[in-house]
Formats: structure tokens, sequence, C-alpha cells
């Protein structure tokens, strides 16, 4: 994307919360909301008109829901990238929008600027989901993998590494880390840029997803720390 503000849609049934993401994504993101709306139907038509970054869609309306409302839109050839914003921490619900192709799921108890910061990663292609639902994506999308490489890739992390990459696994976000761990904010951010590259996954989802696969893999569920000292050098 160029240096323009990332340009995207609300659609939400409730007035105060359209008007409260208009805000804060506007005035604290930097962002410029084209259009915001609590009319299904208009939708199509405004993303056809205003050709944004992303569609910000509630899971639950009165007359349909986010998902039935996805699959309408593009079949009316809109491929709009969309994002889920709703009060359902459900893995079902969760499964259901990954399935349907959302470039994010989060929830709307978030922290304002995990918020800002999750819609400005689905801009940019990235799997964006609620850190306290990285735990249950992760069990979701358990596959294995070698475990002789994941203990190799584990163990080309610092233990401060390892310790942050813990509290990713359980889906925390940059500021309850750095408040846990009595570090700044931009060091926690630094620490996780690090653990991807290492790691060689592309976002703190997919590093959540590494942390519990190895976390089971080792025996009696040890943690990282315990895990990567059990590697033989």
């Amino acid at each position: 994307m160029s240096d323009r503000p990332l340009k995207v849609v609300l659609v939400d049934d409730h007035s105060l919360c359209r008007n409260g993401l208009t805000d804060l994504l506007q005035h604290r993101g930097g962002m410029q909301v084209a259009a915001a709306t609590g009319d299904p139907t208009q939708v199509t038509g405004l993303l056809l008109e205003h050709q944004p970054d992303l569609v910000v869609l509630d899971l639950r309306m009165p007359t349909t829901d986010g998902l039935s409302l996805l699959r309408h839109i593009r079949s009316e050839g809109v491929q709009t990238p969309a994002v889920i914003l709703t009060m359902s921490d459900s893995q079902d619900d969760l499964a259901a929008a990954l399935r349907a192709g959302v470039k994010g799921y989060l929830l709307k108890d978030m922290e304002p600027e995990d918020v800002i910061a999750a819609i400005g990663r689905a801009a940019r292609g990235e799997l964006a989901v609620a850190p306290a639902l990285t735990l249950k994506l992760a069990q979701m999308l358990q596959s294995g993998g070698s475990e002789p490489e994941r203990r190799d890739l584990l163990s080309s992390l610092t233990e401060r590494e390892r310790e942050i990459l813990q509290h990713l696994a359980r889906g925390e976000s940059n500021k309850t880390i750095a408040r846990a761990l009595d570090i700044s904010h931009d060091t926690v951010k630094l620490h996780v840029r690090h653990i991807l590259t290492k790691l060689n996954l592309n976002s703190r989802v997919e590093a959540a997803v590494f942390a519990v696969e190895q976390r089971a893999a080792m025996p009696g569920g040890a943690s990282l720390v315990e895990s990567a000292r059990r590697t033989p050098r």
C-alpha cells in the first residue's frame, strides 16, 4: 500500500460502536473511515463506491450475520479484504470466519491500541487474531511437524525470547507482556520481531502455534525454556 491513510468501511448495527470505532481509527489510528453503516443492504454499494482497503464486519446483526454478508459480498464480485469485530470468543465462530477467508477476527473488548494494530496487520495481508484467541487458534491449527526441526529452531532463541514466546502462546498482547516482564513495550516488539525472524514465521499467531506444538511435544508439557535446555547442543 502507498503512504496514504488506510481506508476502511465499518459495518455494525450499533451506532455507538460505529461512532466509537470511527473515532478510534481516524483520530488515534490515522486511518480514513470512508463509510460506516448498520444496514447490510448498503454494504456492497459502499464497497464499490469507496474501494476501501478493508471492511470491518460485526458478526451478529439483526437481519444477517457477518459471514453470510461476506459471502453475499463475494457473490457480487467484491473482493475487499474483511475483518470480523465481535463479542464472540467462540472457537466455532473463529473457525467459521477463517474458513470464510477473513483476514482478522477481533474482539470488541480488546485494547484500543491492539485493535488499531490488528487492523493495520490485516490490511497488510497478515492474519490478525485477538490476543485472547491465539491459544484457541493454535490448538485448531496444530499440525505436528518435525520435532527435531522445532527443537533446533527453539534452541536458536535467547532465554528472554523463549520467555516471551510462552506469553505469545497464552495469547497475551505486547502491552500485557511488557507489564509482566517489567520491560518496555518497544522492547517486547523488538523481541517479537527477532522471534519471528529466527523461527522463520510471518506473524505472532504462527509463533503461538509453534509454541503450543513444541510444548505439546515435550513430556509432561514442559515449558519452552525447559524444552530448549533439553535440546542436544
